[in-house]
């Protein structure tokens, strides 16, 4: 076995994703996952595809950020999934509706069973670098010249009946839809352009729809929310996968939310936050993880009936040394909220447990927080506006 050309080990799992697979076919066929991806480069004519292996069967781990923690799959195991994919790609203008290749890719976004496809390409499949950290790993890519579907897809009834219902808006589609299927199959479905209003409905950028997603669940869950008692006590969680290591803090306090997170390779920080009131900007720090742990803490308020105030500490340690995209993110924040939360009296008691877990010192964040500077302020507040418990 020949050694890694990065770091000269035997078998080496860490970077064996980053080498170039040299593959000089124009056709080949599989059961694509399902998954498909909008980019977002030279919108509104963005790239878009179909990621599909050279396998046949049921390839769904291969795109699903909930089976890789529910399997607790390592980084390395997850790389070599993702890099069997090929993603088979065109430029399309977002408002097109029809054509040969959108009615497979719409088939594919609407399937949660992996489908068998078969893929004819403009030219040979080429390694590419695909360094955006919201979404998994991109390894091989080629340009598409025709999609065909070799077996009928399986479609949830409900799917069926959103996606055909052109005069529902797309924000109570999602809402609906969570009943029935996955967050990650919701994402596919609004990213192919198949929810909203007909004169509304485009393709959305994949990173854009997982945002949109998180953000319009957890928007829902906090309209109930913000009318629930407060807590009566700090609760803590914490969770560590792949090298993401988080500390979830509960005030007894009205709502509000901050995530900062901190890298341990360079101390580079990000954080955002927001009040009791509903957020109007986007959080273009912390980006799609702030809108990935907020939905993990609506879902625990929402079974509890209970509103409090949560800072999220994330601690990027070394060990997360490549992207597996925010679905991780979101599926290890949900099993955080699983566990029974350690629960404490004061503030100073909560830090000291949070203290001994962190690798980092917890005045990293603290000295940071707008929430812990701001503790006790938004009660007043809503009281003071008439806001009752």
């Amino acid at each position: 076995m020949s050694p890694c050309k990065i770091c000269g080990q035997e078998d080496c799992k860490k970077h064996s994703f980053l080498i170039p697979i040299k593959n000089i076919r124009t056709e080949f066929s599989g059961s694509s996952p399902p998954e498909i991806f909008v980019g977002r480069w030279n919108y509104p004519n963005v790239y878009t595809g179909i990621l599909s292996p050279e396998t046949y069967g049921n390839n769904e781990i291969m795109s699903s950020p909930e089976q890789w923690k529910e399997k607790n799959l390592k980084i390395g195991d997850i790389m070599q999934l993702r890099n069997k994919l090929i993603y088979s790609r065109t430029q399309t203008y977002i408002k097109k509706q029809e054509s040969q290749f959108l009615n497979v890719f719409h088939e594919i976004a609407m399937t949660h069973k992996s489908v068998a496809t078969e893929f004819k390409l403009k030219k040979p499949i080429n390694f590419t670098n695909h360094p955006d950290s919201r979404v998994p790993l991109i390894s091989r890519a080629a340009p598409l010249e025709r999609a065909i579907l070799q077996e009928n897809t399986k479609i949830k009834t409900k799917v069926d009946y959103l996606v055909n219902d052109t005069e529902i808006k797309s924000s109570p589609a999602i809402l609906e839809l969570h009943k029935f299927i996955p967050v990650s199959n919701i994402i596919k479905i609004l990213s192919a352009g198949l929810l909203g209003l007909k004169k509304n409905r485009k393709l959305v950028p994949t990173r854009w729809a997982i945002t949109a997603t998180d953000d319009t669940l957890s928007k829902s869950k906090l309209e109930k929310i913000r009318y629930f008692p407060e807590i009566s006590e700090f609760q803590v969680f914490n969770v560590e996968y792949l090298g993401n290591h988080y500390e979830f803090l509960l005030f007894p306090d009205k709502y509000s939310f901050e995530v900062i997170e901190i890298s341990m390779k360079n101390f580079s920080a990000w954080q955002d936050y927001e009040t009791f009131f509903p957020r109007k900007k986007y959080a273009d720090s912390v980006t799609g993880a702030y809108y990935a742990n907020r939905l993990a803490l609506t879902e625990y308020l929402e079974r509890i009936k209970r509103q409090a105030s949560c800072l999220v500490f994330r601690e990027i340690r070394p060990e997360y040394y490549a992207p597996c995209g925010v679905g991780i993110l979101r599926e290890t924040s949900r099993t955080a909220f699983q566990q029974k939360p350690m629960v404490f009296q004061t503030l100073k008691e909560s830090l000291q447990d949070i203290q001994s877990r962190l690798r980092m010192k917890v005045e990293n964040f603290t000295q940071r927080s707008w929430l812990i500077k701001n503790s006790g302020k938004q009660t007043k507040l809503s009281q003071f506006l008439g806001i009752a418990n």
